[in-house]
């Protein structure tokens, strides 16, 4: 179950970075990077180990991929502007760090 559970949260942690990055630039997206590293590591804090860190950024991963990527008309929900970019380089940044913190 504590994989499951790790995979929602990482899913709803991307979710909510997608739609809130760019939201009170650049205060959104400070918001979405700071919290991203505090539920990834908070996974880890509560269960204990890495392997539970690691799946749940993985399905942050596939979250905010997905949603840089041309959706059935052509929406895009991170669109290519600095904040967007920003967010998947970013991010994938304070994923590293958050599971690199000690638990």
């Amino acid at each position: 179950m504590r994989y499951l559970y790790s995979v929602i949260i990482g899913a709803g942690l991307g979710a909510g970075s997608v739609f809130m990055h760019a939201s009170l630039v650049p205060f959104g997206l400070i918001f979405v990077l700071m919290s991203t590293v505090a539920g990834i590591w908070s996974i880890g804090r509560m269960w204990g180990g890495k392997t539970l860190r690691i799946i749940a950024s993985a399905a942050w991963t596939v979250v905010v991929l997905r949603a840089g990527f041309p959706g059935i008309n052509d929406e895009y929900l991170i669109e290519g502007t600095a904040v967007g970019i920003s967010l998947i380089n970013c991010g994938f940044l304070a994923l590293v760090i958050a599971i690199l913190l000690p638990a």
